[in-house]
């Protein structure tokens, strides 16, 4: 059994996961290009983030070969002008971004198709392993061949996720004897 304080933080931070997942959910869907750029500058700014720290890691690798301070200088300059390109056009930054993760998610729902083929002698149910699989296949090709429009669609379906989670999660909180 919790301690009563340890169950008061568990409720709190359910309620407050909750509340994130609805609100967040709601922007998604309500708002999904101003959502999706607020996630675009986000990686602008982890991008600027990681290049400033690994510019300034050369000062603190005295020690290390040339090349490898050249290495950090080099990958470092370029976190950083991606990071603010990035932050710049931010229209162009979103939509290359959910086209990459269209294009990475059809890879990965392809490659998952065939592994799944590939593994139909050992699986226990044959019929909905193969089932699976051509689906996984089919659904890898489409979002490969509309890789923008399925990422949308991605997109909308975690801000539907969000918000179904989100009020499952504040209904635990209410339900929750304190």
């Amino acid at each position: 059994m919790l301690s009563k304080n340890i169950s008061n933080k568990l409720r709190q931070a359910t309620g407050v996961n909750g509340l994130l997942s609805l609100i967040l959910g709601l922007l998604i869907l309500f708002l999904p290009g101003q959502s999706a750029m607020g996630v675009t500058v986000m990686v602008g700014v982890v991008f600027i983030i990681i290049g400033l720290f690994d510019i300034l890691s050369i000062f603190k690798e005295v020690d290390e070969n040339t090349w490898v301070r050249l290495g950090h200088l080099l990958l470092g300059l370029l976190y950083l002008i991606v990071g603010i390109f990035v932050c710049v056009n931010l229209a162009a930054s979103a939509t290359y971004l959910f086209l990459l993760v269209g294009i990475f998610v059809g890879i990965t729902w392809l490659v998952e198709g065939f592994v799944e083929l590939g593994t139909v002698q050992l699986a226990v149910s044959k019929g909905w392993t193969i089932f699976s699989a051509v689906l996984s296949i089919v659904a890898g090709i489409i979002l490969l061949m509309t890789p923008l429009y399925g990422a949308v669609m991605l997109w909308t379906l975690l801000g539907a996720i969000l918000v179904v989670l989100g009020i499952f999660k504040v209904a635990h909180y209410l339900a929750w004897q304190k």
